[in-house]
């Protein structure tokens, strides 16, 4: 079985979130269950052909795009870059790094990827089974499919599947979009499966036309489909579907996130050796000048996107009062300029407390999960979570809301059975985020019990094995209604 995998970003060549990581991640392991799979992206002006070994391979003068072949590293998945200076010679990927938001082309640049890429897969491969589609940048993807392709010998027998990372970002444009989609005007109409109120919306076309959906876990599958606080309008189309959404935990590549061997880390530990953890603590505090006194109090943690959808409105409410109870805060990310702006002002008020570094920076993302004692994440909503896992397997325990994936992979610590990986709230909350806190703090002070919920969390398994053998089962099952 052939499967190509169409995205807007994948790791180690163009990362800006979890999608990044799942492409970098579940092609290797699809490639173990005996599957040949195809990864195709843009070809932004940040990778680094030279160092990935991107070579070219195609140029169509007729539809102005180029393409570059090399393999994600260390497996044999191979990787094209589809290439167009017009639309991805820039610093950004979603948005202009000068002002932070969403490039003016944005409809333009999609949907001469996704047509880019299928004119290539038509030329540049002999069968395709499946075309996995990651998010609204590629959700276009089945309905050309289904409208102008599905005679094309190549993909004459392909089906598609489309997994939904985040529902809140859902590609909506101006309802004369469609025209330069390439779809007829016609398929405007209102409630159509482009249509929405008013607008085009390319996740919708994707959920209609798509031969299946899948979401990234298990809780976030209903709660897209429960309401219009996740479904964010489009819930009563993904309830239509006559199979519902199905909900596939992420995992985590073990080969990169491994505090044993992690060669960003100045102090390698596992479960059983726990004690150089204290050395990589050291380092994180010393790394945002905090003061090294700090180094046998409780160290806090974020590593995120600075915005809504992450909690940080609870953040902001609750920080300067954690600060006052004798415990650290380090925070790495960047997103929005108010947000950013209240939380240097708290770092200021805190010095040698608190200390935050605007960007992102893998080597200290790493550095932070293997010092950290506690991981906040106090989401709003959270599809799936990567940075809880990567948590749990550093020994770093998560404090979370209860939504999503979070939910999924975060048991609440029971004293009464020594179970449980981390701490949970449910309402969206201050007092319940602070509540969840105050929790993991206590047992901090605890050192047996607490050795035995890092230990519990990092003898969790967060591999990918699992979640690509359920894949596969859904591809089987989409080529079914093809042969």
């Amino acid at each position: 079985m052939h499967v190509v995998m169409l995205a807007a970003e994948a790791a180690p060549f163009a990362k800006v979130g979890g999608l990044g990581d799942v492409l970098g991640a579940l092609p290797p392991e699809l490639e173990k269950l005996g599957l040949t799979v195809s990864v195709i992206l843009p070809r932004y002006r940040t990778i680094d052909l030279e160092k990935f070994g991107f070579e070219p391979v195609l140029r169509l003068e007729t539809f102005p795009f180029d393409v570059h072949r090399s393999v994600l590293p260390g497996t044999g998945v191979s990787a094209f870059l589809i290439g167009n200076d017009t639309f991805f010679d820039r610093e950004g990927i979603y948005t202009d790094p000068a002002t932070r938001r969403d490039y003016s082309d944005q409809a333009d640049r999609w949907i001469f990827f996704q047509q880019s890429a299928l004119e290539f897969v038509r030329f540049g491969f002999s069968k395709v089974d499946i075309l996995h589609c990651h998010d609204h940048q590629t959700a276009l993807i089945p309905a050309y499919l289904q409208r102008f392709y599905r005679g094309q010998s190549v993909m004459k027998r392909a089906g598609s599947v489309l997994t939904i990372h985040n529902m809140g970002y859902q590609g909506v444009f101006p309802g004369s979009t469609i025209v330069r989609s390439g779809f007829d005007y016609a398929d405007s109409y209102s409630m159509s499966p482009f249509e929405f109120h008013g607008s085009m919306n390319f996740m919708k076309a994707g959920i209609v036309f798509a031969d299946a959906v899948t979401t990234v876990s298990e809780t976030y599958a209903r709660e897209i489909q429960a309401s219009g606080e996740f479904g964010y309008g489009l819930e009563g189309v993904l309830r239509a579907r006559v199979d519902t959404p199905l909900g596939i935990l992420n995992g985590i590549d073990y080969e990169i996130w491994d505090p044993s061997t992690d060669p960003l880390l100045p102090a390698h530990y596992s479960a059983d050796r726990i004690e150089g953890k204290q050395a990589n603590k050291n380092a994180v505090l010393k790394e945002f000048g905090l003061d090294a006194g700090r180094r046998d109090r409780p160290l806090l943690a974020m590593i995120s996107r600075i915005e809504e959808q992450k909690g940080f409105d609870l953040l902001v409410a609750v920080l300067d009062d954690l600060l006052l109870q004798d415990v650290s805060f380090v925070l790495l990310g960047n997103g929005s300029k108010e947000i950013e702006s209240e939380l240097q002002s708290i770092v200021e008020r805190h010095p040698g407390r608190a200390g935050l570094r605007l960007g992102f920076n893998n080597q200290l993302a790493h550095l932070i999960e293997g010092g950290a004692d506690i991981f906040l994440m106090p989401s709003k909503y959270e599809p799936c979570g990567l940075n809880q896992m990567y948590s749990m397997r550093y020994g770093t325990v998560p404090v979370v809301r209860a939504t999503g994936g979070l939910a999924d992979t975060v048991p609440e610590f029971d004293p009464a059975t020594g179970t449980g990986t981390g701490f949970r709230f449910e309402e969206y909350a201050p007092f319940d985020f602070k509540d969840a806190i105050g929790r993991a703090l206590d047992y901090w002070n605890e050192k047996p019990t607490w050795a035995r919920i890092v230990r519990n969390g990092m003898m969790a398994d967060f591999s990918w094995s699992r979640s690509a053998l359920r894949y596969s089962e859904v591809y089987e099952s989409v080529t079914q209604r093809y042969r």
